[in-house]
């Protein structure tokens, strides 16, 4: 009657201002009596579904739920989830439905408003098995409707990979009105998968099914391709069979640049551990067995940063790896120095000494952090721009492991730097090529060696700090990758950074690719 109302009204003949004006305010009018009347219909949806559940019987449960499913209110998930851990209440004195969180405040099931006092004759709403599996049925069809695309995403895999008949509807409705290209292609993948174990399907769709699973191209749809019912066509067995096979022969080739994306990774970690190593070893010719252990204080320094700024100033934790960087070299490059100077310079020339001196150290360094942090485990955040995946194909790259290669890799262009255009590197290029010629210069051997081991054990530490993103931060960190790094300096040469970065991509790639088969 509305309708024929205001479509009655006649504001002219002809395209006029004031008729435009006219049918803007009749359009507005409908839209206004929209959405008007709805809010009233969901809340009478609610109320019908609420008298059901005060009767307390499983026959009226079962329609009630029903009507939650249905009534499209934005409420209806949380009392269903409720009802399904037992956290869904009524009170028979007042009429009304109560639901708790999962922290055990409670809230009105009409408004979702918190209450204060909530009435004392709360009784939970009973359900059964049967009634549990109708809750999971209406909350899944609620996420396919859901409003959050992530949600939608979410519901689409989750049938993908249960291949519930009785999902098809939902299924096909959700994807005739999905708008998001990325959920609409995993619906469609969600429903092939379905039709291929219905067998109300004709040939036809499974054989379209089959080729919608072969795009797919992962693990999953091989799963199904594999596990097809007994009852299906001939055809449709031999393209689901040829599908497989391609799909294998393509997983089995990213799997090897999986691979490779490991050993590139290993690499980098193996690179930063090594090239402090790779100096002190070249230039002074010293075994350090210590060595690890200036990884391990640079992780620990991250880890004392990031606790500092958690109690102090949270909000800089995302930057908390631009204090952790320049202290974790201040910290072992000065740890390295005070070794040097109170240690390892008495025992220059006596290499199975400074093993055996170094290696007690190392143990000393271990012990100090067992007793001042304690022998647990402790847990390094990552930064927000570090967390997270993308994927290449069915290549996964994780974002820490990507920004350590590339942290790897201004370490690696730094040191070089340092080396070839400072008065630094240029006495430490002298001294590595001949100690005595270069004392003889004037230049001042003794200092060049402490920086240098101050150096090395510093960038051991950034070492640590990149290990801190994808290892436990533990006092035997360093011992992990001792023998790794002494294993890259020997074959890349000793003192030579060049040898040191194709020893590390050497190592860290043979490992990589013989794991599998080892």
């Amino acid at each position: 009657m509305l309708g024929r109302i205001l479509f009655g009204l006649r504001c002219g003949a002809r395209v006029h201002p004031i008729a435009v004006g006219c049918r803007s305010a009749i359009a507005l009018a409908i839209l206004v009596v929209t959405i008007a009347t709805a809010g009233p219909l969901r809340a009478q949806a609610l109320d019908g579904a609420f008298a059901k559940l005060l009767s307390d019987s499983f026959a009226d449960t079962t329609l009630a739920i029903d009507e939650l499913a249905a009534s499209g209110t934005p409420l209806s998930p949380a009392i269903l989830e409720a009802m399904s851990d037992r956290r869904l209440f009524f009170s028979q004195s007042t009429k009304t439905i109560v639901y708790r969180d999962r922290a055990g405040s409670p809230f009105d099931g009409g408004t979702g408003k918190a209450i204060a006092s909530p009435p004392a004759d709360l009784t939970t709403v009973r359900i059964n098995n049967k009634l549990r599996g109708q809750i999971e049925a209406a909350l899944a069809n609620l996420t396919v409707v859901s409003s959050d695309p992530a949600k939608r995403l979410d519901a689409a895999q989750a049938a993908f990979r249960s291949r519930d008949l009785s999902k098809r509807a939902g299924i096909e409705q959700a994807l005739a009105k999905e708008t998001d290209p990325g959920v609409k292609k995993v619906f469609g993948e969600a429903r092939a998968a379905i039709l291929l174990v219905d067998p109300a399907a004709s040939e036809g769709e499974k054989l379209a099914a089959v080729g919608v699973l072969k795009d797919r191209g992962d693990q999953d749809a091989v799963s199904s391709l594999r596990s097809l019912p007994a009852d299906v066509p001939v055809s449709v067995k031999a393209a689901a069979a040829a599908a497989a096979s391609k799909i294998e022969s393509q997983l089995a080739i990213w799997n090897i640049a999986q691979n490779l994306w490991y050993g590139l990774s290993l690499s980098s970690v193996l690179l930063l551990a090594a090239i402090g190593l790779a100096i002190t070893f070249g230039v002074m010719g010293v075994i350090n067995m210590a060595h690890g252990e200036m990884v391990m204080i640079g992780a620990y320094t991250t880890f004392v940063v990031q606790e500092v700024l958690r109690g102090s100033a949270p909000g800089l934790m995302d930057y908390s790896l631009l204090f952790a960087v320049p202290l974790a070299f201040l910290v072992a490059g000065a740890t390295g120095v005070v070794i040097e100077r109170s240690v390892i310079r008495f025992l220059y020339g006596r290499p199975q000494e400074t093993l055996l001196a170094t290696w007690g150290i190392s143990l000393i360094l271990q012990q100090a952090v067992r007793t001042i942090f304690g022998p647990s485990n402790k847990e390094v955040s990552a930064p927000a721009f570090m967390t997270g995946s993308f994927k290449i194909g069915e290549l996964a790259i994780t974002y820490n492991r990507l920004w350590i290669i590339v942290f790897a890799g201004l370490i690696f262009a730094g040191l070089l730097f340092a080396l070839r255009h400072t008065s630094f590197g240029l006495r430490v290029r002298a001294v590595t090529q001949n100690r005595r010629m270069a004392s003889s210069m004037g230049i001042p051997t003794d200092r060049v060696d402490a920086m240098t081991f101050g150096l090395g054990s510093g960038i051991a530490g950034l070492a640590g700090v990149a290990l801190s993103q994808i290892d436990n931060v533990s006092p035997n960190l360093g011992q992990g990758y001792i023998v790794d790094s002494f294993l890259v300096v020997v074959f890349g040469g000793v003192g030579n950074l060049w040898g040191t970065l194709i020893g590390a991509l050497s190592i860290g790639m043979a490992n990589k690719i013989l794991e599998p088969f080892a």
